[in-house]
């Protein structure tokens, strides 16, 4: 067992050596200096994130301005989102074979050149194109910054940071709608600014990363093969998913020939590329973490999160402007209760995990919380107050502030080193992609439900299977059929709350069943280091991967480091 983690701030690289000479990177930093070389990193993930929601209250404005038609409405939101999910899986590979800190710097110069494309954008087809570089870049981020957290500080005292990154994440997911909407309101900006805000604050992000943020620099290796191919099938596979899940039930029907042609493209897509990626010596995703348990319930809880973060927010929101007829600007205020539950517990709990190394406990009551909050949203109508409605979101921020960055701590914490970028970025793929489809699958539930009970308004009602309508103006409509539609669109949310309260109590039976095992107090780094180090008997070490059981040491041989996942805080001295 290593010594406990030095309380002053976990080991890792300072950012102050002296001039001509190489940073020590296990020499232990202050808490200061981790901050500082954390704020460039913090910045521009808050930025990222908030690019993919600020434009939720501004659409009704950009679409006529540009001349766009109804059905690019929703690709605007989700080229920015399906471009993000697909190629965190890649960033996440390419940290684990190149300069990290090269990654985050071209990470944020794709989102910044699709920032400002987007705001000088003339047509809807540039706009779409320059949320695909904004969606690549805040994917890079997005897998980028846990990686570098990881390397930087031991899953021990990670704990207290992990809080911190999922606070600016759900304050970034809440708050974009809130800040399009004043935006739009301000008459000198304008809705490009929804675009632009991000640019300087990006700029500065990247001055920021390079003066402070330092990590150890990566070992060459020659004839490193990177699965191109392998990524391409994934891409393409998941991208194509994704595309069918937006657009059933909204272009066509979710039981048509083109739903049997794009989600049999998928699957012959998706196995080919596990085929590709067994066969190669450096896969996007290893299967072999699959043979992890704690990486495998990870993943699965995680996408189960992503369906409670992006529907909880996303409906929530409709629900307060529709249901019970408030502006876009005060529904972003009522979902500050959201916000704050997610605040107060990830950082909270982060601190008590750093302080005492037990998590496995608050994963159980996250999850608890989280069904709760859910049954909690399922039982509202048009007639519940906003103080209700306030402590039920607190009760789902709670929990889910609990689970989402933590299911990332728990995996980080039990794989080899060499693994944590495409663990991390494999964790973050799934929560991703399990919000996309879950957004949309709970969507499409909803379009159907007010469908049908709004039938009776003939042209005030959305079309049947949710096609292309809007949602009725509910300031616009007579006094008899507001309460008709007002009602409609409540028991319609609460129906979506009830449909995804058995899929969080499915994440808290997966939770149940994740070992816990103890927080290492060594960083990424220097495991990373330990486990490239040469053995006494001269031979290379090698890495276990995830999964994998090390072969037995011959006699009179050094034994290997304990493969990923063993107990312990730290790999085993080497014995004879």
């Amino acid at each position: 067992m290593s010594a406990p983690a030095d309380p002053a701030g976990p080991p890792t690289a300072t950012t102050d050596s002296p001039p001509g000479t190489a940073p020590d990177f296990t020499a232990p930093m202050s808490r200061r200096q981790v901050l500082q070389a954390l704020s460039g990193l913090f910045m521009g993930m808050f930025v990222a994130i908030l690019a993919a929601t600020v434009v939720a209250n501004a659409l009704p404005t950009i679409i006529p301005e540009l001349g766009g038609s109804q059905s690019v409405y929703t690709w605007i939101v989700t080229a920015e989102l399906l471009a993000m999910t697909a190629t965190v899986p890649l960033w996440g590979k390419l940290a684990d074979l190149a300069d990290q800190k090269l990654l985050i710097q071209l990470s944020f110069g794709l989102f910044l050149v699709g920032s400002v494309l987007a705001g000088a954008a003339q047509d809807t087809t540039m706009l779409i194109v320059a949320r695909v570089l904004q969606g690549a870049g805040a994917g890079g981020l997005t897998a980028l910054v846990q990686i570098v957290m990881a390397a930087m500080i031991p899953p021990r005292e990670l704990g207290r940071y992990a809080g911190v990154f999922g606070a600016i994440f759900a304050v970034g997911t809440v708050a974009g709608p809130l800040i399009g909407g004043v935006l739009v309101d301000t008459s000198w900006l304008g809705w490009r600014w929804c675009f632009f805000l991000g640019v300087p604050f990006t700029l500065v992000a990247m001055l920021l990363i390079q003066r402070t943020l330092t990590l150890p620099p990566v070992q060459r290796r020659e004839r490193v093969h990177v699965d191109w191919l392998g990524a391409l099938l994934l891409t393409a596979g998941v991208s194509t998913l994704l595309i069918w899940v937006t657009l059933a039930g909204n272009s066509f029907d979710w039981l048509s020939a083109q739903t049997a042609l794009m989600v049999g493209g998928a699957v012959v897509l998706l196995v080919l590329a596990v085929v590709v990626e067994a066969r190669s010596p450096e896969p996007v995703i290893p299967l072999g973490l699959f043979r992890n348990r704690t990486v495998t319930l990870a993943i699965v809880a995680s996408a189960l999160v992503g369906i409670a973060m992006f529907g909880g927010t996303v409906f929530l929101s409709q629900y307060f402007q529709v249901a019970l007829g408030y502006s876009p600007t005060r529904a972003g205020l009522l979902s500050l209760p959201l916000v704050a539950g997610l605040l107060v517990s990830s950082t909270v709990v982060g601190g008590l995990i750093t302080r005492n190394g037990l998590w496995k406990r608050w994963l159980v009551l996250g999850g608890v919380l989280m069904v709760a909050g859910f049954g909690l949203l399922a039982t509202i109508d048009a007639a519940t107050s906003t103080w209700l409605l306030g402590a039920y979101m607190v009760v789902l921020g709670a929990g889910v502030g609990m689970l989402m960055q933590n299911l990332v701590l728990a995996a980080q914490n039990d794989v080899a080193a060499a693994e944590l970028g495409t663990t991390t970025s494999t964790v973050s793929f799934f929560r991703s992609l399990g919000g996309t489809i879950g957004v949309s699958v709970l969507g499409a539930i909803l379009a159907a439900r007010v469908a049908d009970g709004l039938g009776a308004l003939g042209g005030g009602a959305p079309a049947p299977g949710g096609g292309e309508a809007a949602a009725p103006d509910v300031s616009a409509l007579p006094p008899e059929v507001v309460a008709l539609v007002q009602g409609t669109y409540a028991d319609a949310t609460a129906e979506l709350f009830l449909v995804a309260t058995p899929l969080a109590a499915l994440a808290l039976l997966v939770v149940l069943f994740i070992p816990e095992k103890p927080l290492k107090t060594t960083s990424g780094s220097q495991r990373l280091a330990e486990e490239q180090a040469p053995a006494r008997s001269g031979e290379e070490q090698v890495p276990a991967r995830s999964g994998e059981e090390q072969a037995p040491a011959r006699s009179g041989e050094e034994q290997a480091p304990a493969r990923s996942g063993g107990e312990g805080s730290a790999p085993a001295p080497l014995a004879h």
